[in-house]
């Protein structure tokens, strides 16, 4: 008998400490676990920063995470999460932040074709095989003018390059993409359409045929068009007061329901588990190599000026081009000692930001997601979005207030960080 209490209580334990790691919820959904906490403490003390933002959470629907990073002697990370707003019910449009799964999502299918010689540098051919579908035989901006996974992912953190999420998401397939979100334990994320096309939710269902070729072009493998015959959850997600449609407005909220879903706290824990994987449940972490995590990091954290192929002019993409925290929106050169291993994403009025912040300089860390909406007459698909007079100055104005204070925090351990540079 006693020895079954024990085991039951042991068991309970587990179950209890699995769900809150999953989650990242903080205690209460209270309005004082807003107004007490140090996230609140941090944006009050700036009111010319953040004033008409916290105290009109309905218009601007601001959600903030914030992670301050200890290291035990050993260097293993300990995290204090902290809240402002965060309130998983409470959709916003995810936008190009889908795209950091998928990646990861992508170069899990590649490990599963090692045995037919395929890598993330494999020529990777699209064909068309269905209503709105459409072939990819080349990408003049690869070094050698062959489509890859690889080169993919590289345009996708380099300038969130919408086309290389597409050729992504139709590799892995939708029906891949949810199983995973789901086994992961992101119950309410839902990735269910391209990006920037105009598809209907049949043609979004069926993902193009594709094959691998090396170098030689020695076909490797073959995989046949995907159809995803799995009913959706009901969802019920409405945005704004009206929007416009072929045309026309309609005066009243869009439905968001057949739409792209990610929470602020799944995307928080996504990148935990891409930067820190060992501190990860098992079942949270992207089933990809070390070495594959490296090249994520790498291409997470440049700036797009740094990249040979692609090349990108630095007129049309600055170094802060996908760098919204920290520095909005600034043109010219940043310093290279701050790092920001990120995804942004920007769409309906929504300007969102997941990031892990460094300075190899100074020894400072910390972890940072954020969305706001940035639309005041409450109307979408106008493109009059307020990003630059509301969005970027907030994200510029949060990354620089929590630096300032991790600046300032005493720790008891200097972190080594020389694992993240390149």
């Amino acid at each position: 008998m006693k020895l079954r209490l024990i085991l039951f209580f042991l068991s309970a334990l587990i179950i209890f400490s699995c769900k809150t790691t999953r989650t990242l919820k903080q205690p209460t959904a209270s309005a004082s676990a807003d107004s007490s906490g140090l996230l609140a403490q941090l944006l009050r003390q700036h009111p010319a920063y953040f004033e008409p933002y916290i105290n009109d959470k309905e218009r601007y629907k601001v959600q903030i995470i914030f992670t301050q990073i200890d290291r035990r002697a050993n260097n293993k990370p300990v995290f204090t999460d902290h809240f402002f707003n965060v309130n998983d019910a409470d959709y916003f449009y995810p936008a190009s932040t889908v795209k950091m799964p998928v990646a990861l999502f992508a170069l899990e299918e590649i490990n599963k074709l090692r045995q037919s010689g395929v890598t993330r540098g494999s020529s990777m051919i699209t064909e068309a095989a269905y209503s709105g579908q459409t072939p990819v035989y080349n990408d003049p901006a690869s070094p050698d003018g062959r489509p890859t996974v690889e080169h993919y992912i590289k345009k996708i953190f380099l300038v969130s390059d919408n086309d290389a999420f597409n050729r992504l998401y139709e590799f892995v397939g939708q029906e891949q993409i949810n199983k995973r979100l789901q086994e992961m334990g992101y119950d309410d994320a839902a990735i269910v359409h391209r990006l920037s096309i105009p598809l209907s939710d049949d043609e979004n269902r069926h993902t193009n045929p594709i094959k691998f070729y090396d170098d030689t072009a020695r076909l490797l493998h073959t995989q046949s068009m995907r159809h995803n015959v799995k009913p959706y959850p009901a969802r019920k997600d409405f945005l704004g007061r009206g929007y416009y449609s072929r045309g026309n407005l309609i005066m009243q909220p869009m439905d968001f329901s057949r739409k792209n879903k990610l929470t602020l706290s799944s995307l928080h824990l996504m990148l935990r588990g891409i930067l820190f994987p060992d501190a990860m449940p098992k079942h949270q972490r992207f089933d990809v190599s070390d070495e594959d995590l490296r090249f994520v990091w790498k291409y997470m954290s440049m700036y797009p000026g740094e990249s040979e192929f692609p090349l990108y002019k630095t007129d049309e993409y600055h170094d802060a081009y996908c760098k919204f925290l920290y520095w909005g929106f600034e043109k010219g050169s940043l310093p290279k000692n701050l790092r920001i291993f990120n995804k942004v994403g920007d769409a309906y009025g929504f300007l969102t930001d997941v990031a892990y912040v460094v300075d190899f300089d100074k020894n400072i860390e910390f972890m940072v997601s954020a969305t706001i909406y940035c639309n005041s007459d409450g109307i979408l698909n106008d493109d009059h979005y307020d990003y630059a007079t509301v969005g970027f100055p907030f994200l510029k104005h949060l990354g620089r207030v929590l630096y300032e204070h991790e600046l300032k925090r005493a720790k008891k351990r200097e972190p080594e960080l020389t694992g993240f540079k390149f």
